[in-house]
């Protein structure tokens, strides 16, 4: 009995030392996205539990590196707020890589590639490419690289919301001409709630890099959520994960670390 509480201890101490030391101090990290951008994060209407690639992706994170997620639903434009205020341990929730953003939080290697679209009501036919966007009204949630995107177009007269929702809302409604959003979750908008109602162009009117944010200076997380995401990605757990919600294998660059 002894011999095995001695051997029951001994595997107890070294599944503890492959932890990371800083995962030792705290095991369950709160991890803010805002949860109406699906497919990234969403709540199911039933067992309202937090679903969508990002979450996917963030505990899968989490179980290579040895912690567990909180999923905390905050707006978008609180996110990086509540990081600077320690609030939450870690923003994810298709959030760009952008140098204004780097000032004030420290993001990981990108997880998606992904760019800027424009979807429009079904029966519109004056907008048609990025340029028919002049002088319209447009939408976009605020605090989103699509309100930054929306306020560069000449003459465009832009209604910023606290939900990406909200913004498609009042397109059905007539109230916009165009809401400006990132490319999947237009898609995913136009194949689901707004079947039928809206339609996506086949216009990008950017590239962009999506990264997992936390709070600036915090390197041990970093290197961390870094470590996680780089194994993942060998052990083809973020290739199935990128096929569960688009459809598709990722992109050979997106592999790359």
């Amino acid at each position: 009995m002894q011999k095995r509480t001695f051997l029951t201890a001994a595997i107890a101490a070294a599944a503890l030392a492959n932890v990371p030391a800083w995962a030792k101090e705290k095991r369950k990290l709160v991890v803010g996205m805002d949860a109406t951008y699906p497919p990234f994060g969403s709540q199911d209407s039933k067992t309202r539990q937090y679903v969508g690639y990002d979450v996917d992706i963030i505990r899968a994170i989490g179980k290579a590196e040895g912690f567990e997620v909180q999923v905390k639903n905050l707006a978008f434009d609180g996110l990086i707020p509540a990081l600077k205020a320690g609030n939450i341990d870690i923003a994810i929730n298709d959030i760009t890589i952008t140098p204004e953003r780097a000032k004030s939080v420290d993001f990981s290697n990108r997880y998606y590639i992904a760019g800027l679209g424009v979807v429009v009501n079904a029966d519109n036919t004056t907008i048609r490419k990025a340029k028919d966007l002049e002088g319209k009204r447009l939408a976009a949630s605020i605090g989103s690289t699509g309100e930054i995107a929306a306020r560069q177009i000449k003459g465009a007269k832009v209604r910023v919301f606290n939900q990406l929702t909200e913004c498609y809302l009042e397109l059905r409604n007539r109230g916009v001409d165009a809401v400006i959003n990132d490319i999947p979750t237009n898609d995913y908008y136009v194949v689901t709630a707004g079947r039928g109602k809206v339609k996506a162009l086949p216009v990008a009117l950017t590239t962009e890099d999506l990264g997992i944010a936390v709070k600036r200076g915090n390197k041990k997380l970093l290197k961390s959520i870094n470590r996680g995401l780089t194994t993942i990605k060998k052990n083809g757990e973020f290739a199935k994960i990128f096929a569960k919600w688009f459809g598709r294998q990722p992109e050979p660059e997106l592999l790359k670390d």
